[in-house]
């Protein structure tokens, strides 16, 4: 095998933790598999992988050169991909992660017409409330609401949204609007794990510790909870803007509100980025710049 073959082997094993899997993931044989790794630790006079009857991990120094070899392949499918032509047909598999409801609110929309425009590709989508690496979980394009840290991803901004607290009309007509922060203590608080709020919502530089008559795991099961009178929540502001703007949900302490967070497209390409990602990317950035929930103050 030549050097990018060797390095095309090791990246399979170290992701998949396992020669017999690299094997199935590459299709060739797990004999060939290890006969790669061999030559390639030989080549390199360095010790890549840790080997145990159960385990495999990769060592400290194969750490470092899985990430040089991550690039270096992605860097040849890049140049290949711009020798094809820029106008080339989007072709194979794009993975795709994303907060879940963004994911389903703005997304999936994007999604559905990338499909309808591009037939030789398929999507997998993964909508997941964590921050998602993408290099580890060979993921092609994400969506990450807040600052980003230092990292060697591609990033487009494509607006900004506010983290509210709302309330349905009715509740507060019943229990009255609060002013400050301090004034929550007095009223029903329905909190969603999903938006970490166990240790209680920020103002300014301070925490205030909340007692949450109703905690729920999911960020849509706090809206409903909201539009049903059951208190106040603290969601995003693309999340309950179609609510404000009909009436059934009304934002209180607005002043009290934090620095509106960024959103970015990111991915992991170079500016040689292959077709499918490309252009998965520049249509989804051209809605998100368009759709005024994602870019309101």
């Amino acid at each position: 095998m030549d050097r990018f073959q060797l390095m095309n082997v090791f990246v399979a094993v170290a992701e998949e933790r396992g020669f017999a899997a690299a094997a199935r993931r590459l299709r060739i044989s797990p004999p060939a598999v290890t006969r790669a790794v061999a030559a390639l630790e030989q080549r390199l006079r360095v010790q890549l992988l840790h080997r145990t009857t159960r385990h495999v991990r990769t060592t400290e120094a194969g750490r470092r050169y899985l990430e040089d070899a991550r690039r270096v392949l992605a860097d040849a499918d890049a140049a290949d991909a711009a020798a094809a032509g820029i106008d080339a047909e989007p072709r194979g598999r794009l993975a795709v992660t994303a907060p879940v409801l963004f994911g389903r609110m703005f997304v999936l929309p994007a999604i559905v017409e990338y499909l309808a425009r591009h037939p030789h590709t398929d999507v997998a989508a993964t909508f997941l409330d964590r921050v998602v690496n993408l290099v580890e979980e060979r993921l092609d394009v994400g969506v990450r609401i807040g600052e980003l840290p230092d990292s060697s991803l591609r990033a487009a901004r494509v607006g900004s949204v506010r983290m509210v607290y709302c309330a349905s009309p009715e509740y507060l007509k019943r229990h009255g609007t609060p002013k400050k922060p301090q004034d929550l203590a007095k009223h029903s608080i329905v909190a969603s794990l999903a938006g970490s709020t166990r240790s209680g919502w920020r103002f300014g530089g301070r925490t205030l510790k909340l007692a949450p008559r109703l905690t729920v795991t999911a960020n849509d099961a706090a809206i409903e909870a909201a539009l049903r009178g059951a208190g106040i929540t603290r969601l995003f502001s693309y999340q309950v803007a179609r609510h404000v703007e009909k009436g059934e949900l009304a934002i209180v302490l607005e002043r009290h509100e934090s620095a509106p967070q960024p959103i970015h497209v990111v991915h992991r390409e170079g500016r040689n980025a292959s077709a499918k990602v490309r252009m998965f990317v520049d249509l989804v950035v051209e809605r998100l710049r368009a759709d005024p929930a994602v870019n309101r103050r």
